[in-house]
């Protein structure tokens, strides 16, 4: 063989090896794609769920179709409905008697008819009124009956109503029209002819039943910023109680500390140059208070959590299951996230676990804010929980879930992606130990959670609801509160009611309550209620007589009325307050969940005010009532328009009856004071702003349950540590070799706005 042919294929031997190299570095740098391993099959029953699933849109229809043909009255589509007609509110789940589902998930009964309720508003009527009807069997109406006087003892005002977007828009194009009569004020004060210009509602609506009277804010609006912050200083009331939508008139104008009777009276002292304005110039988007916009160029991207072998959760309609957890989940349009039979190893923890009502009440120096008492369900906390966005609002390779309703037009709504789930890995263990004595070994857990989460835009503020699931057995709720502060102009002595934010912006005072309801069975449906709390007692040493010892004992009780369980807000609580089961665990304890309250809440509004019957729920950080078919929700989305005669008042639910081996219920209140300052600006951050409750088993299991965690970390000084087999943490170098898949971003938030 010649030289050359020697040094040619020397050559080529060598591209070779070149290539061979390059393509095991690119496959080093190019990770596999992450595959999914099957999960554990759950045992729990197929379908029974969705007893408690929220109507699918066909259903809604059907519903509509149904009244449409069978009230023997015109309806007309409440997205054009005048006050003077009759329509469709909304369309909901009836969700069936707890009696009933409990024979049917467990004593083999016949399943509940399905069935769906519709709130109606009939205007069109010698007396108009609310009317509510259960409409069945679903998919096929059959049947409708008049549930008003049964839920409420008779029928609902029709003043009591929540206000629609066709009224809203009815509102503002008369004050449109009415600040026409003041164009030279407005030109001077606001740079403005008024057509960019804002209103922001407030409520209650007046001062006395039957009052359909609103303080209206104005505001300066800037596209692609939130306008909460750039009042023009500029209310007006309105009176929209008519029927007819052309006897609706502005009754007063406040403007800078002062009132007027009418628009015309502002524009004449304004012109006689007896009037005091304070000239703002018309912001720019690129300088407004409260810009969004990022001030800096993306920057290198943070940490991402993934599953490398895939969820470890399963979602079958609406039934969640994870390491032993069952939860079924749903939405309610009015009051938001609701959460029913809740099993741990197949136990029943929680039958119901639900939002209830969200309070934010203000002060101010200016009408509008200084009657503020916000009632969010009656404007929508369900139905105004929008598309999350993929990995800010929830982790990116979470799973998304589309909710569907009908509230004020006749055709179904869906929210896409409004509802996420995942598994978080809160960086934190859930128990550990290090032992450094007699014999060295470390065991621990990390504490991952199942997180399932919405989030709601009630005009200015956006509240998150999360609910989360512990391998402990325990269960948390928790809300954050984000978005833009509400805000006053300022003026006088408006510091007394918050802080200066803006050059005439007054951060308002404010109070955030939220309510739950969660129906507890512990093991079973009969329990008891029982409190356990510390004290002192002073004995003399056994071993001595001569010397004191001050000993802490456990002072235990059993709460045997109502009376006694309810605790009123901010006053001191037993430490250790728990569901308690007649049936004992291994050592001889009754098996119980306990309630821990984690919450900063304001001041109840007092008790001699008008309204204060409507939200008499927040008079007690807990109260622990006996459950009853007919009180199934602390408050009514007709509480907000008429608090002074409130359709269900949660304060006469107490009345003292036993609570002893009862089916109990615990109602609970979280919430905070909020003082707004310039670090809330542009927005409110979570840090801080995050309130709650948790379920913790006690003496529920024989020992912490967690144990039979397959996540679970031991070995010893001897052993191996390295060996993927004993330490699943070593696993973690090969097992997370791989890319997850990652579906493209997509967000349509905006579609149904």
């Amino acid at each position: 063989m010649s030289l050359k042919t020697v040094l040619i294929l020397l050559g080529l031997a060598l591209a070779t090896i070149f290539a061979l190299v390059c393509v095991l570095l690119t496959r080093e740098r190019t990770p596999r794609t992450c595959q999914h391993l099957p999960l554990e099959q759950e045992d729990v029953e197929d379908g029974q769920s969705l007893v408690f699933a929220d109507l699918t849109p066909e259903e809604m229809s059907q519903v509509v179709r149904y009244l449409q043909g069978h009230l023997g009255v015109p309806l007309v589509d409440a997205s054009r409905a005048k006050p003077s007609d009759n329509c469709i509110a909304s369309v909901d789940l009836q969700v069936p008697a707890k009696a009933e589902v409990l024979r049917f998930l467990d004593a083999g009964g016949a399943r509940p008819p399905r069935e769906a309720l519709a709130v109606l508003y009939f205007g069109n009527q010698a007396e108009p009124n609310i009317s509510e009807y259960v409409v069945g069997p679903l998919p096929t109406p059959a049947y409708h009956r008049d549930v008003t006087v049964q839920r409420y003892g008779g029928k609902v005002p029709y003043h009591r109503r929540p206000v629609t977007g066709r009224e809203y828009m009815d509102i503002n194009a008369l004050i449109q029209m009415e600040l026409k009569k003041a164009l030279r004020f407005l030109i001077a004060c606001c740079e403005s002819d008024g057509t960019d210009l804002v209103i922001l509602t407030t409520a209650p609506r007046g001062f006395k039943s039957g009052d359909r009277v609103t303080w209206f804010v104005l505001f300066h609006n800037v596209a692609g910023t939130g306008y909460y912050l750039s009042p023009v200083g500029l209310e007006v009331l309105v009176d929209h109680g008519d029927l007819d939508i052309s006897r609706w008139q502005l009754l007063q104008i406040f403007y800078n500390g002062r009132y007027f009777a009418s628009t015309r009276d502002l524009e004449q002292e304004f012109v006689s140059g007896a009037l005091e304005v304070v000239r703002l110039k018309q912001p720019q988007a690129e300088s407004v208070l409260g810009s969004m916009k990022p001030r800096r160029l993306p920057g290198s991207l943070g940490p991402l959590q993934f599953e490398p072998q895939g969820p470890r959760y399963s979602i079958r309609n609406n039934l969640i299951t994870f390491q032993g957890w069952s939860i079924t989940f749903g939405m309610n349009p009015n009051t938001g996230p609701r959460l029913f039979d809740i099993r741990y190893r197949g136990e029943r923890i929680v039958y119901e676990l639900s939002l209830q009502e969200a309070l934010a009440l203000y002060g101010s120096n200016c009408p509008g804010g200084m009657s503020t008492r916000y009632l969010d369900g009656s404007f929508g906390i369900g139905r105004f929980a929008y598309e999350l966005l993929r990995g800010l609002d929830c982790p990116y390779t979470a799973t998304y879930v589309d909710r569907h309703y009908l509230a004020e037009t006749d055709t179904p709504k869906t929210n896409q992606n409004s509802l996420c789930i995942f598994e978080h890995d809160s960086a934190l263990p859930l128990r550990r130990h290090f032992s450094d004595s007699q014999s060295f070994y470390y065991g621990g857990l990390r504490k991952n959670t199942l997180v399932i989460r919405t989030i709601s835009t009630l005009i200015n503020y956006d509240y998150i609801w999360d609910f989360m699931f512990h391998s402990s057995g325990a269960m948390e709720v928790r809300v954050h509160a984000t978005g833009y502060i509400s805000s006053s102009f300022f003026h006088g002595q408006g510091t007394d009611y918050g802080n200066r934010v803006g050059p005439h912006t007054l951060g308002t005072m404010h109070l955030h309550h939220i309510h739950y309801k969660v129906d507890l069975d512990v093991d079973g449906q009969l329990n008891s209620l029982e409190t356990q709390d510390m004290e002192y007692e002073f004995v003399k040493d056994p071993w001595s007589t001569q010397n004191t010892i001050e000993r802490p004992y456990l002072r235990r009780k059993r709460l045997e009325k109502e009376d006694e369980a309810a605790f009123p807000l901010n006053v001191p609580m037993p430490r250790y307050l728990s569901f308690v089961s007649p049936n004992l665990n291994k050592w001889q304890h009754p098996r119980s969940y306990r309630i821990q309250i984690i919450s900063f809440a304001g001041k109840h509004l007092p008790t001699n005010s008008s309204m204060e019957r409507s939200v008499s729920w927040g008079r007690y950080q807990l109260a622990v009532t006996r459950r009853k078919e007919e009180e199934p929700t602390s408050t009514s989305i007709y509480n907000q328009n008429d608090p002074w005669t409130p359709t269900v008042t949660f304060a006469d639910f107490i009345n003292n009856e036993t609570i002893t081996n009862e089916d109990l219920v615990a109602w609970i209140t979280v919430g905070f004071l909020h003082v707004p300052h310039a670090e809330d600006i542009p927005n409110t951050v979570t840090v801080g702003n995050g309130v709650g409750f948790f379920l913790r088993p006690y003496n529920y299991f024989n020992e912490d349950p967690s144990v039979d965690s397959s996540d679970s970390v031991y070995f010893s000084s001897d052993q191996d540590v390295g060996a993927c087999g004993a330490n699943p943490l070593a696993c973690l170098s090969s097992a997370a070799t791989c890319a997850p898949h990652l579906p493209p971003f997509h967000f349509g938030g905006f579609l149904n706005l």
